[in-house]
């Protein structure tokens, strides 16, 4: 599908689609899942958050509750809208409470096998109207498509970290889905106040083929000891006109998000030019992730 497509016109079909659109699922309470609950909700979706850990979930809601204050901080929120907001989410701990969803979008770990268990269980108990997407970063929409049973309605929806800030969300269609259902995740895209581009289906779709691979070529340089990771930073930021540096990046990315992708891409083309840095491989299984465990290129 095509950056054209996407901006085109809604279809008949499509802008049904669109319309019967009321109450959005997302599975995964994590820092993409709630950030996702968030826009919904301010858009006026109902939302339910399902993950299997209660504690996240509560978390979760502690999170957008955080967010929201900062927009009141901002007075371009009051606290009457706040608390409409926050009704809107629903969390649950059990998939079913997924099954009245009208799209169901799964934030899991960024990781073929769990999404693809996921996906097959969401498949048996989602109405059969249900639109199916995956926030994935880099893995094949086709791939994950051949665990429904409706392929033609699983799309991917990649958005960017932090949700509630950053405007694109790209938009994967898998050999399998329809015309219809693009153009109707796209046009959900633009509800929520993003910018969707059309994407087509190869691992890191566009922005993490060109991003990931230059964040690691930056462990690779800091593993070399070419310069201090403020060094390669601050080389990026007033050199090249980064807002953030690539190591900042990646611990906000999370390294273990990055790992996977750079694996995801490494296997997938079989070009050495995407094969992980050794550094980064090793502060993973170190625990080191970045912001979400407190150290990582950086402490925090």
């Amino acid at each position: 599908m095509s950056t054209q497509r996407v901006a085109a016109s809604l279809d008949a079909a499509s802008e049904h689609l669109l319309g019967a659109i009321r109450t959005i699922g997302i599975i995964g309470a994590g820092t993409m899942g709630q950030g996702i609950a968030q826009v919904c909700a301010q858009a006026g979706f109902d939302v339910v958050l399902q993950d299997i850990a209660g504690a996240a979930l509560e978390k979760a809601r502690h999170g957008v509750a955080n967010q929201l204050d900062r927009q009141i901080k901002k007075q371009t929120l009051d606290e009457a809208g706040k608390a409409q907001i926050l009704a809107r989410v629903r969390t649950a701990t059990e998939l079913e409470a997924l099954a009245q969803a009208d799209v169901i979008i799964e934030a899991a770990t960024e990781q073929e096998g769990l999404k693809r268990s996921i996906l097959k269980s969401i498949d048996a108990m989602a109405k059969p109207q249900a639109i199916l997407a995956s926030n994935t970063s880099s893995i094949s929409i086709t791939a994950l498509a051949a665990s429904s049973t409706r392929p033609e309605r699983f799309v991917g929806m990649h958005f960017f970290n932090p949700v509630p800030v950053m405007q694109l969300v790209e938009i994967i269609s898998g050999l399998q889905t329809s015309d219809s259902v693009a153009q109707t995740v796209a046009a959900l895209a633009r509800v929520l106040g993003k910018t969707p581009i059309g994407v087509k289906n190869s691992a890191g779709f566009v922005v993490n083929r060109l991003l990931c691979p230059m964040i690691n070529e930056a462990v690779f340089a800091l593993q070399e000891g070419l310069a201090s990771a403020e060094e390669i930073d601050a080389g990026m930021r007033l050199g090249c006109n980064h807002p953030i540096g690539p190591l900042a990046l990646c611990d906000m990315i999370g390294l273990d998000v990055e790992l996977a992708v750079m694996e995801v891409l490494y296997q997938a083309f079989n070009d050495s030019k995407y094969r992980p840095a050794p550094l980064l491989k090793e502060m993973v299984a170190a625990g080191r992730l970045g912001r979400k465990s407190g150290w990582g290129f950086y402490r925090y």
